[in-house]
């Protein structure tokens, strides 16, 4: 069976070589037929401490690395703004 790969955004970024993901999917209710959103947070390891809050990432499954701990972020879509990486090539290139 191939491993699981979601895409999430990371809320917390507090503790080392952690973070957590939180996982938006968009479902239709079986009887109702409306569309709603569920929300679930998943606890990754972040080996190089790259990770800050506002990144989007992709995470896979992966064996048990502690008691909540089962996924690996397996890389970043996409830095938030406020990282320090972003703004230097933000004033860079003349935007500020």
């Amino acid at each position: 069976m191939p491993k699981k790969i979601f895409t999430g955004k990371v809320v917390s970024d507090k503790m080392d070589k952690t973070v957590v993901v939180e996982v938006t999917r968009l479902v239709q209710h079986p009887v109702y037929k409306k569309t709603v959103k569920y929300r679930k947070k998943f606890m990754a390891h972040d080996e190089e401490n790259r990770c800050k809050v506002g990144d989007i990432v992709s995470i896979i499954e992966s064996r048990p690395l502690s008691r909540r701990k089962r996924w690996v972020v397996l890389d970043i879509v996409k830095k938030a703004a406020s990282s320090p990486e972003v703004r230097d090539t933000l004033t860079e290139g003349g935007l500020k």
